[in-house]
């Protein structure tokens, strides 16, 4: 046990020590922030440039309602105006070309610009042009007031949800919860894919250094296995640890200062608040990332480490890898679809299957699946890394040894069948 302490301190401290952690730790919840917010900060930073546009409208029915907004500017020219003249005016930034027959043909619209044209330019003269030719077709039908009448029936519907199987009657989102379940499903697979690539990547270094040979002497290669395994992984939940503390510190002081400011927030807006603003529940998310993080964890470093200790080198690996990476992307991309219906039945199993269980629960837990399901589905995952790690402890033993030959995976299963 000395010996395993040993091995787990020198894994984790060797890690948590470099200042490359450190940086990213404190610095990849404030990116992830940034990436969501730069689109909209962007946009009201730089904003478009101002923009003149010349409408020559053929049909006489379309120009007047055209409105300037923001910094996009119309002006009415004559509709007798040949194309190639108007072309010429340096004022104008482009030509708004509106056909004689536009009502019955709404295709008979053209613009020309100077450059490329923006988007936004684009889908603003759109939108005005449907709106302007949506009345022109109402008033066809000489109903007084037929516009201001279709207004009024038109109905935005919010509704609220709520689960009756959970002994309080709480409001849900599915919309929100398909969102935290598909950051959480992220999460657990980077950090699986990373950090089990890290434990074979470190193994593949020492056999390379002939470092496991000296140290195999003093220590028996299971436990040796045992501690890279846990030592590294105990930096993956430090990770998780600061992160969830960073997020449950933004939710009981940052969310409420939000909610404040907000003059009149969007009713999905308002559910996610009223989700992530509850350092309970948020607290409750990392506590179930942590207890999947370690048995998912667990299982693929134990197959990443028998990996490692089988090869010379990491292009030798790369082929063996696939062992562990297809089940992990399989699991990642499983967790998309089941999010659309937690309750299915492949939701279910696919859950409950160790080599998907981990990101895929992760993905059907925000939306309240009984708690039975992810005790099972621990358990499960719970019994299989130790299985797993009694196998490739059995591969580890033989191929920390083995120099110059890339085995097979037929190698693989008789060494682990070895006695």
């Amino acid at each position: 046990m000395n010996n395993l302490y040993l091995i787990i301190s020198r894994e984790y401290l060797e890690r948590v020590k470099r200042k490359s952690f450190i940086i990213s730790t404190l610095l990849m919840p404030l990116l992830m922030l940034a990436l969501m917010l730069a689109p909209t900060l962007i946009m009201v930073l730089s904003g478009p440039e101002s923009k003149t546009i010349g409408v020559i409208d053929r049909s006489g029915l379309v120009a007047a309602d055209l409105r300037d907004i923001d910094d996009l500017h119309f002006s009415q020219l004559p509709a007798v105006m040949p194309l190639d003249s108007a072309k010429t005016i340096e004022a104008f930034d482009g030509i708004l070309e509106i056909g004689e027959d536009v009502v019955d043909y709404p295709s008979h619209i053209s613009l020309y610009t100077k450059g490329a044209p923006s988007m936004q330019t684009e889908t603003v003269i759109t939108s005005q042009l449907e709106e302007a030719l949506e009345n022109r077709r109402l008033s066809r039908y000489d109903i007084p007031n037929l516009a201001r009448i279709l207004e009024d029936v038109k109905v935005d519907v919010h509704m609220s949800t709520f689960r009756i199987d959970t002994e309080e009657t709480e409001a849900t989102s599915s919309i929100v919860s398909y969102l935290i379940g598909m950051a959480m499903a992220m999460m657990l697979y980077m950090f699986i894919m990373i950090y089990g690539q890290m434990v074979m990547t470190s193994i593949i270094e020492e056999k390379n250094n002939r470092v496991l040979e000296i140290v195999v002497s003093s220590v028996r290669p299971n436990t040796l296995m045992l501690g890279k395994i846990l030592g590294i992984g105990l930096v993956a939940v430090t990770q998780i640890l600061i992160w969830g503390l960073l997020v449950c510190s933004f939710s009981k002081w940052i969310m409420p200062l939000i909610v404040s400011s907000m003059s009149s927030p969007d009713f999905d807006l308002l559910s996610a608040i009223g989700q992530l603003g509850d350092p309970a529940y948020v607290l409750m998310l990392f506590v179930w990332i942590m207890l999947f993080l370690i048995g998912g964890y667990m299982f693929y470093s134990s197959i990443y480490a028998a990996i490692g200790s089988a090869v010379d080198n990491i292009q030798d690996a790369s082929q063996l890898t696939s062992i562990a990476i297809v089940p992990i992307i399989l699991g990642f991309v499983f967790s998309m679809s089941v999010a659309n219906d937690p309750n299915s039945g492949l939701a279910f199993w696919l859950s409950i299957i160790p080599f998907t269980s981990p990101m895929v629960m992760m993905a059907r837990i925000p939306f309240g699946i009984p708690g039975w399901e992810i005790a099972l589905s621990l358990v499960l995952l719970v019994i299989s890394f130790l299985v797993m790690i009694w196998i490739s402890a059995k591969i580890y033993r033989v191929g920390i040894f083995m120099y110059g030959k890339k085995p097979s995976l037929k190698d693989l299963i008789r060494w682990a069948r070895y006695k």
